[in-house]
């Protein structure tokens, strides 16, 4: 006990004076550890999770294009394979092919970034791939070809590598691959994706079962949708349509939910993800780290959707090649420059009167399918890249998920 008329000191005999700059100090310290400890935490947790992706060494490319600026040009593969966690779609499905096969182009600066879709039915020639752990890999066959989906089943993601960049001439930098698990997952841990339907579909095929309109729907009905390709046309080229749309739901939901500036829920669904995610030895944990960093101030409106324009492949009508404008596609993304206008896309462009499950204000109307390079869909405005959206028949990601309808025209839609 401290008593009147006696120096102030503390129990311990300390004085006070002293002793209030004492506790500032080990409170100073204490903090100082703790932050120290949670930064080394939260590095060892990331290190963790970084850990659990799958890394491949990608070789044998042969003589490579020509890299023209910084851009990165990202392969990114949807995989179908059944092993492990996919199981449950379908273990009798064996080997592996490129269900979903897109080249994301992020100009220098990070200015636009542009999502190229390969039609997994296009022609192209068979090269020589080596051998890589699960693929047996393929002898050159001059003369020959195959679906670009069974580059992939023949020698894996390095083959798909080389193979895109022989015939479109761009320079990849890395490759992404994602399996169906991985992608249910994201979109649980986005808290699901908005997509909108013109009509009802029961398709037993890809499981889709929804009623017309608007539905905001979780990983495995996002899946299923994804997935889906006896609907309207039947088409793949239809399929790709309708992938756009969600990739753009996808791109607003992670906008406006600032998933990418809350640190919690990104390590979340990086963790979710790891274990189904594949990608080059070369693309590491600070890269990705700097892209989600820089991705979160592009605008929507600089994310433009596009597809590889294609004709009948005659000698089989189930396959596609690639049209003659599609080298001028190609060699704007290789250069990063604008496109010249094309054909298609000085032609009328008609709007569909607003329809049912339209968001309030919205003029829910469509372009109608564009073709192989048709118009733009959803009234896209032309930006970047000298509006390769309205060029190239694609969108861009603030698109209306209503405007859609030209995605499911055909006999088989309507169930």
């Amino acid at each position: 006990m401290i008593e009147y008329g006696k120096s102030q000191q503390d129990a311990g005999g300390l004085p006070r004076g002293r002793r209030v700059p004492r506790l500032l100090a080990w409170t100073a310290v204490a903090a100082a550890v703790l932050l120290v400890a949670g930064a080394l935490t939260a590095y060892a947790a990331y290190r963790d999770v970084f850990g659990k992706i799958h890394r491949v060494r990608v070789t044998g490319l042969g003589k490579r294009p020509r890299s023209y600026d910084n851009s990165m040009n990202i392969l990114v593969i949807g995989s179908d394979s059944r092993w492990g966690r996919n199981r449950r779609f379908g273990a009798h499905v064996s080997g592996q092919r490129s269900d979903t096969i897109l080249v994301l182009h992020l100009s220098p600066g990070l200015r636009r970034a542009v999502v190229l879709s390969i039609p997994r039915d296009s022609v192209v020639p068979v090269l020589a791939c080596r051998p890589a752990p699960g693929f047996a890999g393929q002898a050159a066959q001059p003369g020959q070809v195959e679906q670009i989906n069974g580059t992939f089943a023949a020698g894996g993601p390095g083959c798909l590598w080389k193979t895109i960049e022989q015939t479109t001439r761009i320079r990849l930098t890395d490759f992404m691959e994602l399996n169906f698990a991985g992608f249910e997952q994201v979109i649980n841990d986005l808290g699901g994706v908005t997509i909108c339907l013109p009509y009802a579909i029961h398709d037993p095929k890809s499981g889709l079962r929804l009623s017309r309109g608007l539905h905001h729907v979780m990983g495995a009905q996002a899946l299923a949708y994804w997935r889906a390709r006896y609907i309207g046309m039947g088409s793949d080229l239809e399929r790709i349509m309708r992938d756009q749309y969600l990739m753009a739901s996808i791109a607003q939901s992670v906008k406006h939910t600032d998933l990418l500036g809350d640190p919690v829920r990104l390590f979340r669904v990086v963790s979710d993800m790891a274990a189904s995610l594949t990608t080059d030895s070369g693309l590491s944990q600070s890269v990705l780290i700097s892209l989600a960093e820089s991705l979160r101030n592009l605008p929507l409106r600089a994310v433009h959707f596009v597809q590889a324009p294609v004709v009948a492949y005659p000698p089989n009508p189930d396959w596609v090649q690639w049209a003659p404008q599609a080298a001028t596609l190609f060699g704007a993304i290789a250069h990063d420059r604008k496109l010249p206008r094309s054909h298609r896309a000085r032609a009328h462009e008609s709007r569909s009167p607003s329809r049912p499950g339209s968001p309030p204000g919205s003029a829910a109307g469509s372009a109608g399918p564009a073709g192989p390079a048709g118009g733009s869909r959803g009234g896209a405005k032309p930006t970047g890249l000298g509006g390769v959206t309205r060029k190239y028949g694609g969108i861009t990601a603030g698109a209306n998920v209503c405007h859609d309808s030209g995605a499911f025209a055909g006999p088989l839609g309507g169930h």
